[in-house]
């Protein structure tokens, strides 16, 4: 992708790369095996900033407020059509005030199961062990609003079973209480579950994802398992400020994809359960737009509150 002669200069200064969570998880683990890569072909580096608080939404803000020049951008999650919809006010638009560059990765979700609480070994099983006692049955979630709550509340809205959420605060401790016993299932990352499963202490029942998990292939889709038309795919993408020159963000675009292709990336993303995704800024920010509106039908339908 060429620059314009406007911006022939571009980049000449290190590059600010939000992320707005700790360190040590998925998005921080993208963030930083693409960046590497990213610095190296730019020949500027690539700061990745740790802006954590409130949901994501700390980090998120301060970039929508930074200068829209190129050297700041944000990687974020699912969160990014979700939240509009599960916080009454936000100190930015989620779609106003960006500039969709790229998706970088999905990390699928999958439904697992403590084995001595539920005895299915397939999702037609469970739902018809759900049917024959309903309320019984719990599923935890890393929090309110979470996508592995939201998938949660996909499965139960499409098939009309009745169980318990149990909100954890992370993924972490809520894992810990499925092995445990405490609650029945949840829909946990692939990078998660997939060891818990391997080990044979989590059956695994379906993935969220449209299409089979390359990190687990032999599991299902929760559509092909019994749910169809199910869909959740947990993906993280790449924003700058709204008013950022489209010449730059095309360029960026081609660089992220370009990025994501070396094996050194590819290796770090099989470790995550991470598929790469990359996609053209346009195309982004048209799926933007159309998950937007169904996450806001189900937020709406089932009264889900933040935490």
């Amino acid at each position: 992708m060429a620059i314009s002669s406007v911006h022939a200069a571009y980049p000449d200064k290190p590059i600010r790369w939000i992320v707005p969570f700790p360190p040590g998880g998925a998005m921080d683990s993208i963030a930083r095996s693409v960046g590497e890569q990213l610095s190296r072909k730019l020949g500027q580096p690539v700061v990745i900033e740790n802006k954590a608080g409130a949901g994501g939404n700390l980090g998120v803000d301060f970039v929508a407020k930074s200068p829209a020049d190129g050297y700041t951008m944000v990687i974020t999650s699912i969160g990014m059509v979700t939240n509009r919809h599960l916080y009454a006010k936000l100190s930015y638009d989620p779609i106003k005030d960006f500039a969709p560059v790229s998706m970088l990765a999905v990390v699928p979700n999958m439904l697992v199961v403590n084995p001595t609480k539920v005895k299915a070994k397939t999702l037609r099983d469970l739902i018809a062990e759900v049917k024959a006692k309903p309320g019984k049955l719990t599923y935890a979630s890393a929090g309110n609003g979470t996508s592995i709550h939201l998938a949660g509340e996909l499965f139960t809205s499409m098939t009309g079973l009745d169980i318990q959420h149990i909100p954890y605060r992370g993924s972490g401790p809520a894992v810990s209480d499925l092995l445990g016993g405490q609650v029945d299932m949840m829909f946990d990352s692939v990078s998660s579950a997939r060891p818990y499963v391997q080990a044979g202490k989590l059956n695994s029942l379906g993935v969220t994802t449209s299409k089979r998990s390359t990190a687990m292939p032999e599991v299902p889709t929760i559509a092909e398992a019994g749910v169809p038309g199910y869909v959740l795919s947990p993906w993280f993408g790449v924003f700058m400020p709204a008013a950022t020159p489209p010449d730059i963000v095309k360029f960026m675009n081609a660089a992220l994809i370009e990025a994501m292709g070396r094996t050194e990336v590819k290796a770090r993303f099989s470790l995550l359960g991470a598929e790469a995704i990359g996609s053209t800024p346009e195309a982004f920010a048209s799926s933007l737009v159309t998950e937007s509106a169904k996450w806001e039908k189900l937020i709406r339908e089932k009264n889900i509150q933040p935490d």
